[in-house]
C-alpha cells in the first residue's frame, strides 16, 4: 500500500476533528496587565504522555500551551534510547492517546500503511513502530513542542503563577511563566534510576551502567556481562546485548522463581485502572503493595529469544552480596559462589521521591508524601511506597503544610510518582485512555476556578443582542 494512504489518513483525522468542532476559540481569559507572556499550561515532556495531554487540552479549547522536551526531535521518551525490548508489552488492541478518535489510533496508522491484513499479522507493536506513530501523532495534530529544552527549576510566583527556568539550544528565553505546569516526565520523572550503593561505591562507571543509561554495546562485543534484576528490562537487555555481539549475558535474580503473573493484565479488564481513584487510602496502598510483590515478568517472546542464545545464563535465588574489582574485571559474590565479568548492567529500577528532583527543590519540602497521610499496616508497610507524593485524584500535588498550598497550586505530576495515588494510569499505556481526560479536566477546572470572578463578571455583564426581530401591532380595520 502506498504512502498516499497515510496522507489519506491525515485528511480523515482533520475531518473527524472538524466534526468535533476542534480548534474552537479559547475560553481562558488572558491575564490583564501582564508585560510578559503567560502560558496557561506548560507540559514538561514530549513523549506519549505529554503529546496526549496536549491534545486533550486543545480539545478543551485551551491552546495557550507549550510542550518542552530535553531530547532531540523524534527521540522523546525511551523508545529509541534506553528501551531495548523488541516490542511493547501492552496488547496491541488497547487504545491510549487517541482519546476515543478511531482515526488517531495506532491501528489506523498501521493499516493506512500495511492494510488490514498487516494489522492481523502483528502480534505486538514494535517499539520502533510505536515511535513512528508518536512522531506522526505529533505532526498530524500540530502539537506545539520545543525540543532540546530542559527544565531546571520551578519557581512559584504570586497569584498562582510559576516561573520556569530553562536551558537548551531551543529555549525561548531563560525563563517563561505559566499558570499550570504538568510534569509528564515518564518513569524516572518522579525520582531517579537506582544503582545500589554497594556497587557505585566499589566500581567506576567504566565498569557498570544502569540499563536506563546510554550503553555502548559495541564496546561489549565478545565480553562477559552480568545483569542484576529479575524484571522484564533485565531480559530485554540480555537479549539486546547478545544480539549486539555480547559473548555471555548472565541474569541474576534474587527470587527463587521468575515472576509469572502480570497483574496489569488483570487490571486492564477488571475496572481497577479506570476506577482506582474511587478507592480509599487503605485499598490504594494495599493494591500497589501487592503490585510491587509481583514485578512485571518478561514477555514470553523476549525470554525465549534471550534463552535461545548459547551465551545466555540465568541465576535464580542469587542476590548480589558484594561486588569488587580485580585488575580490569568485576567480581560478583552471590550465595552460590563468586563470578568474574567484564561489565555489569544494573536493572534495579528506580526510587521515587520528590526530593531527588532538582526542578522541585524550591517546593519539595512542602509536598505531602504517603508516609505523611497514611500509616500502613506493618505487614505491608514499605518506605519505598511511603516516599511517593500524595496526589489528588486529578494528579495535583498536595501540601503537608499551609504555606505549601499556594506554592504547589497549579503543579501536576503525570509520571511514575502518581502510582500510589492514581494507580498505573500515568505509568502504563494501559491506563492513559482513562487518566489523560481526568488530568485535563482537573487542569481546566483549576483554570476556571482561578478566574471565576472574571468569567462570572463577564457573564453578568454580557449584553450582546442575539434576537433582532421587531413586532408591529396589527391595526384592525
Amino acid at each position: 500500500m502506498s504512502v498516499m494512504s497515510l496522507e489519506a489518513l491525515n485528511e480523515r483525522v482533520k475531518i473527524d476533528l472538524s466534526y468535533l468542532n476542534f480548534g474552537g476559540p479559547d475560553w481562558v481569559p488572558p491575564l490583564a496587565n501582564s508585560e510578559e507572556h503567560v502560558y496557561d499550561v506548560v507540559i514538561i515532556g514530549g513523549g506519549q504522555s505529554g503529546l496526549g495531554l496536549a491534545f486533550g487540552l486543545l480539545k478543551e479549547r485551551v491552546s495557550n500551551i507549550l510542550v518542552i522536551d530535553e531530547n532531540k526531535e523524534g527521540l522523546e521518551g525511551p523508545w529509541e534510547t534506553y528501551a531495548r525490548m523488541g516490542t511493547l508489552r501492552t496488547p496491541k488492541q488497547l487504545t491510549s492517546i487517541d482519546q476515543g478518535i478511531p482515526s488517531l489510533t495506532f491501528r489506523s496508522f498501521w493499516e493506512a500503511q500495511f492494510g488490514k491484513q498487516g494489522w492481523e499479522n502483528i502480534d505486538k507493536i514494535s517499539r520502533s513502530a510505536w515511535m513512528s506513530y508518536l512522531r506522526w501523532y505529533r505532526k498530524v495534530l500540530n502539537i506545539p513542542v520545543l525540543n532540546e529544552v530542559k527544565l531546571k527549576l520551578i519557581e512559584p510566583l504570586e497569584k498562582g503563577l510559576h516561573r520556569l527556568h530553562l536551558n537548551g539550544k531551543n529555549a525561548p528565553s531563560e525563563t517563561i511563566r505559566s499558570r499550570k505546569v504538568i510534569l509528564a516526565t515518564g518513569i524516572q520523572g518522579g525520582g531517579e534510576w537506582h544503582v545500589p550503593p554497594f556497587i557505585s561505591a566499589k566500581l567506576s562507571p567504566s565498569h557498570y551502567a544502569h540499563t536506563s543509561w546510554n550503553i555502548d554495546f559495541q564496546a561489549l562485543k565478545g565480553k562477559k556481562v552480568a545483569i542484576l534484576g529479575g524484571g522484564a528490562s533485565a531480559f530485554d537487555n540480555a537479549n539486546f546485548g547478545l544480539t549486539e555481539g555480547v559473548a555471555e549475558a548472565h541474569v541474576f535474580v534474587r527470587r527463587k522463581e521468575l515472576p509469572r503473573i502480570n497483574p496489569i493484565r488483570q487490571m486492564e479488564h477488571s475496572g481497577i485502572i479506570e476506577r482506582f481513584h474511587t478507592l480509599d487510602d487503605a485499598d490504594k496502598y494495599q493494591a500497589i503493595a501487592h503490585f510491587f510483590q509481583h514485578n512485571q515478568p518478561p514477555t514470553n517472546d523476549t525470554f525465549n529469544r534471550a534463552a535461545s542464545w548459547p551465551g545466555f545464563n540465568l541465576h535464580l535465588n542469587s542476590p548480589w552480596i558484594a561486588v569488587d574489582k580485580l585488575d580490569d574485571q568485576c567480581i560478583v559474590a552471590t550465595p552460590h559462589g563468586t563470578f568474574t565479568f567484564d561489565f555489569l548492567l544494573i536493572s534495579t529500577g528506580l526510587i521515587t521521591d520528590p526530593s531527588l528532583r532538582p526542578e522541585l527543590r524550591l517546593v519539595e519540602s512542602h509536598i505531602a508524601r504517603w508516609g505523611d497521610r497514611y500509616n500502613a499496616p506493618t505487614d505491608i508497610a514499605n518506605p519505598v511506597l511511603d516516599a511517593h507524593p500524595y496526589l489528588s485524584s486529578g494528579f495535583s500535588f498536595t501540601s503537608r503544610d499551609e504555606v505549601g498550598k499556594k506554592l504547589l497550586h497549579g503543579l501536576f505530576a503525570f509520571n511514575y510518582s502518581a502510582l500510589i495515588s492514581c494507580g498505573i494510569s500515568a505509568s502504563a499505556l494501559s491506563g492513559m485512555r482513562f487518566s489523560i481526560p481526568k488530568l485535563v479536566t482537573a487542569v481546566c477546572d483549576q483554570l476556571f476556578l482561578d478566574q471565576r470572578e472574571d468569567i462570572l463578571q463577564s457573564f453578568y455583564t454580557y449584553n450582546e443582542q442575539e434576537f433582532v426581530g421587531e413586532w408591529t401591532p396589527k391595526i384592525k380595520a
